[in-house]
């Protein structure tokens, strides 16, 4: 079921997300990582944090402090993680489409996961440019799931029909 990563061509080796942790692990992000709606930068940082799960592209969450939060607004709806805890929604506003529940946060994560407080992952839809270095990712397949998917990270990836239960 695992593709075999290849040589790549991006700024660091191929990963597989076949040889990633399960409980996932934080990692923190060389590259520089920005979010674009349109014209607007609805953030840009340095400082990026990286979620690598089992099956899963790896999840970059931004700080706050990096996020033009003007532009967000909380969402209506919330989930919960096992890992994590009760995530909570934005949404977009202003300046262009109206994106609902397009970022999540974790206010409370606690123990291995308190690094994620006060930061927020985007999906990667397309109505977003969402960056890694130079490069544009792609989405992960499926709503639910909010991984980038790069041209360093090799799959198969969680998030197709049928791929719910791996």
């Amino acid at each position: 079921m695992r593709d075999e990563p290849g040589p790549g061509g991006g700024p660091r080796p191929v990963e597989s997300v076949w040889d990633y942790p399960r409980p996932p692990r934080l990692e923190a992000v060389a590259e520089r990582v920005r979010v674009e709606c349109g014209a607007r930068v609805l953030a840009d940082t340095r400082t990026a944090i990286r979620v690598l799960e089992t099956s899963h592209p790896p999840t970059y969450y931004l700080p706050v402090a990096d996020i033009d939060m003007s532009a967000l607004e909380r969402a209506v709806q919330t989930s919960y993680c096992e890992f994590k805890g009760m995530a909570t929604y934005w949404s977009v506003r202003g300046g262009g489409p109206t994106l609902d529940g397009i970022a999540w946060s974790y206010a409370a994560a606690a123990g291995a996961f308190a690094q994620l407080r006060d930061h927020l992952a985007f999906y990667a839809v397309p109505e977003l440019a969402c960056f890694v270095g130079a490069e544009r990712v792609r989405a992960q397949d499926g709503r639910f799931y909010g991984g980038w998917i790069t041209s360093w990270i090799a799959g198969p990836f969680k998030g197709r029909p049928g791929t719910e239960f791996w």
